[in-house]
């Protein structure tokens, strides 16, 4: 069977911007090395395009969230490299930790257990100083199975670091506490947001995350950030339509006269979703192209007024600058990357 000819939608990565937005948060992140959370599948961009980028820039540790995600990483990484962030659930999990060469980062005292009795080993350790998601309680910092582990990283996370809330500094004294308690060669507790609180916050190594990918939580990030993904689709058919005639479900569009306009191969699958609401334009060599009426399942109409002479197979980019996207369609920063279709990175 022939190859299947390439999809009407496509996903375009800078990999140029995404090195150059990690340069930018090593920098912000002084002494401290700068680490990168690829969980997600560089979430949502892809390993492929993201993971060599993020190499040849000089990243030297990475981040995912399952253990699913390990073996697609280290066909880029060495061991060593990676750790996994929701710790060992099982004696599988761990055997397979020690096995693939990944450090585990450890969360409680059942996965501290669990690590050891497998036979331990160097690990990352998590602990919660105030978000209460995953992480050992600060009252078991003590216990004798976390003394007993050989912690690479001691790591927390900030819960308000894109807000000016002072939690943020109560996080910081807890963590410099917890950090005079356990022994670890590294200690980490920034993420994107985080590195722009400042220095004192850098610590060993940070984990940025969103800002390598585009987005901006901070004002301090904001001109220094570069959007990394676009999303590009064709023009699928072309319509003259009339005055009076109407676009879309539930006809929510009817055309004051008569109209050119064109069916764009976009929808759901590859993020775009209702709520980008009305107002939404699509874009082409600096021209834009308003939305009519609802996106259907795989299909956006557009006005062609601003440029009749598109035509069949041309290709309309919708603007994917997060902050934007983010205030246009409701949509937070981490949403608009993860929703991202694999149709789309096909």
């Amino acid at each position: 069977m022939l190859d299947a000819p390439p999809a009407s939608v496509r996903l375009r990565v800078s990999a140029e911007a995404l090195a150059a937005n990690w340069r930018v948060l090593d920098r912000m992140s002084g002494s401290a090395a700068a680490g990168a959370a690829i969980k997600a599948d560089c979430y949502g961009l892809g390993l492929d395009a993201c993971v060599p980028a993020l190499l040849d820039a000089g990243a030297s540790d990475y981040f995912v969230a399952h253990w699913s995600e390990v073996p697609e990483a280290l066909k880029f990484l060495r061991p060593g490299q990676l750790a996994v962030l929701h710790g060992p659930m099982s004696s599988q999990d761990a055997a397979f930790a020690r096995s693939a060469g990944v450090r585990p980062v450890i969360n409680s005292l059942a996965q501290a257990q669990r690590w050891i009795e497998a036979g331990g080993g160097e690990c990352d350790l998590m602990v919660d100083t105030g978000i209460n998601r995953l992480g050992v309680g600060l009252s078991d910092v003590g216990d004798p199975v976390i003394t007993n582990l050989q912690v690479h990283t001691l790591m927390s996370h900030l819960a308000c670091a894109d807000e000016d809330s002072e939690m943020n500094a109560r996080q910081l004294a807890c963590f410099r506490q917890v950090a005079g308690a356990i022994s670890a060669k590294r200690l980490s507790l920034a993420n994107s947001a985080g590195i722009a609180l400042g220095p004192q916050y850098a610590f060993d190594l940070t984990r940025p995350g969103l800002s390598l990918y585009g987005g901006v939580p901070r004002k301090e990030l904001i001109g220094t950030i570069r959007p990394v993904a676009k999303i590009e689709a064709a023009i699928i058919q072309i319509r003259d339509i009339s005055a009076g005639d109407t676009v879309g479900y539930n006809a929510t569009f009817t055309a004051q006269s008569a109209m050119r306009v064109g069916v764009v191969s976009l929808g759901y699958a590859d993020g775009f979703l209702r709520c980008w609401g009305a107002g939404t334009t699509l874009e082409r060599d600096g021209l834009e192209f308003p939305i009519l009426g609802k996106v259907s399942m795989d299909m956006v109409v557009i006005d062609l007024e601003n440029d009749p002479s598109l035509q069949e197979g041309d290709w309309v980019e919708l603007p994917y600058a997060l902050p934007d996207a983010a205030q246009q369609s409701g949509l937070s920063q981490y949403e608009l990357l993860t929703v991202i279709g694999g149709r789309a990175r096909s």
